[in-house]
């Protein structure tokens, strides 16, 4: 379970990682849907993000993150939602996490991470289940007004 102890930054001797990823939703009978993605066969759902790699930009690697994590690439970039900071899951790493929200109408997308059996699922803004990593739930949730605001104004 992830506790308070992932959102703790070390001391010294902790490498760091900039990362990207995304907020993306839909509207379907006038409910806003969001994107997590799970692992096949698990119950955890996360908003799909990763490493920067060189010369690309924040949102280069959140839309290529979106593509290889959800299968998703109509993605319509709306707002920055700002940055969350913890420690990665084997805490060796800070890893600093920038997020954008996206607007898609793609209902199905196939991941095309080759390491992982990641899916899709979209559930309504105003009920998802729990999330593996809280600070993705409390980026969603601090943003709320905005997320509804700015998918709808783009609908």
């Amino acid at each position: 379970m992830i506790d308070e102890s992932w959102y703790v930054r070390p001391q010294s001797g902790i490498r760091e990682r900039i990362s990207a990823g995304g907020v993306i939703c839909r509207v379907e009978n006038d409910q806003i849907l969001a994107a997590l993605t799970t692992e096949r066969g698990l119950d955890a759902y996360i908003l799909p993000k990763g490493g920067v790699k060189k010369k690309e930009t924040l949102e280069q690697a959140a839309v290529r993150e979106i593509e290889e994590e959800a299968g998703l690439t109509d993605l319509h970039l709306l707002a920055s939602l700002g940055t969350r900071e913890r420690l990665d899951y084997l805490k060796t790493k800070w890893i600093t996490t920038h997020y954008f929200l996206y607007a898609t109408e793609q209902i199905r997308g196939i991941p095309t991470d080759p390491n992982h059996a990641y899916e899709v699922r979209w559930f309504p803004l105003d009920h998802l289940p729990e999330m593996f990593w809280p600070e993705q739930r409390t980026l969603i949730e601090a943003n709320r007004d905005l997320i509804e605001s700015e998918i709808r104004a783009a609908v």
